[in-house]
């Protein structure tokens, strides 16, 4: 720190500060990032979050001057482009969700890296066919004449993910209408608790996750009612399981028990009756029978004198 001047002592004081004070530390790119969306975005994340810009050097002697929070230099892997450091007491996530909700796109400039990888739909254009024909083609997209205009006839990966945009491509993509760049604050990393969370790990799919949690949980909550484990979440269904059995067992036995001598006593009251019912449908029944079968035999034998 000899070799250090005064104003950026202040600024490494001030950075030590803060990642002492905050629980949470981001390491953000501003690179690319305009100085107006740059102030935009500081008012949108005023009274949540802090952003300190400082250069490299100074952030490194910042992060290897704390102590108490272990792990911490392992952010210093992650300056990355032109860094900040961002400062919250929210999950490393919700600081992420809060960043990517304030960013906003941007055509792509030559010379600049993909964010991601850059897909062209398939479909009709409003491009007359000509020379354009050519110059898609040049990087891959094939086309073809419907209606009287250029259509797309296949999505086409005309950039992977961290490839330079060329100044070709760049044209192409703004004559497409494509804004491919995010301006904002790209968050590359964030330290809480010990723990380093990268890029990858934040952008997860929330939908997705919640999704997966859902079925997680179905599965470990019908696996733990198969194998009989009790846990505070299956031991009410379990319990009533359980009695449901016990009663539909008691029924089908005619096992008289408290809570349901009264229904079993009720089924062999109406069994009664309908037995009483069927006996006394055979007595009825019985004598006209009888006669039928008198008047059947009478028929014939007068049949059979006639014949």
């Amino acid at each position: 720190m000899a070799h250090v001047s005064q104003a950026k002592k202040e600024i490494v004081k001030k950075l030590v500060d803060f990642i002492n004070k905050y629980s949470v530390i981001g390491i953000v790119n501003m690179e690319n990032l305009p100085t107006k969306q740059l102030q935009k975005m500081r008012e949108q994340l005023r009274g949540k979050v802090v952003l300190i810009v400082a250069k490299r050097r100074l952030i490194k002697i910042a992060i290897d001057s704390i102590k108490d929070k272990l792990g911490i230099e392992q952010l210093k892997d992650n300056l990355v482009g032109m860094p900040g450091l961002l400062f919250t007491n929210e999950n490393p996530f919700s600081l992420y969700k809060t960043l990517q909700k304030s960013k906003s796109s941007a055509p792509a400039k030559p010379g600049q890296k993909a964010p991601r990888s850059i897909v062209v739909q398939a479909g009709p254009t409003n491009f007359a066919p000509g020379p354009i024909i050519g110059e898609l083609g040049s990087v891959g997209i094939k086309t073809s004449v419907e209606g009287g205009k250029l259509a797309i006839k296949e999505d086409k990966v005309v950039a992977n993910e961290g490839d330079i945009i060329s100044e070709k491509l760049a044209g192409i993509l703004a004559r497409l209408g494509i804004e491919p760049m995010e301006i904002g604050l790209d968050l590359v990393a964030a330290y809480e608790n010990g723990t380093i969370y990268t890029k990858k790990i934040l952008a997860i799919d929330e939908e997705e996750y919640k999704s997966n949690l859902a079925q997680a949980h179905r599965w470990a909550f019908n696996l733990a009612i198969e194998t009989v484990i009790y846990t505070r979440d299956t031991i009410t269904f379990m319990i009533t399981k359980a009695f449901r059995d016990s009663k539909n067992l008691a029924l089908e036995q005619n096992i008289i028990a408290d809570l349901v001598a009264e229904e079993i006593l009720t089924k062999a009251e109406v069994q009664a009756k309908m037995l009483s019912l069927e006996t006394k449908f055979v007595t009825i029944s019985k004598p006209q029978e009888r006669k039928e079968i008198k008047e059947i035999k009478k028929e014939e034998i007068t049949k059979e004198s006639k014949e």
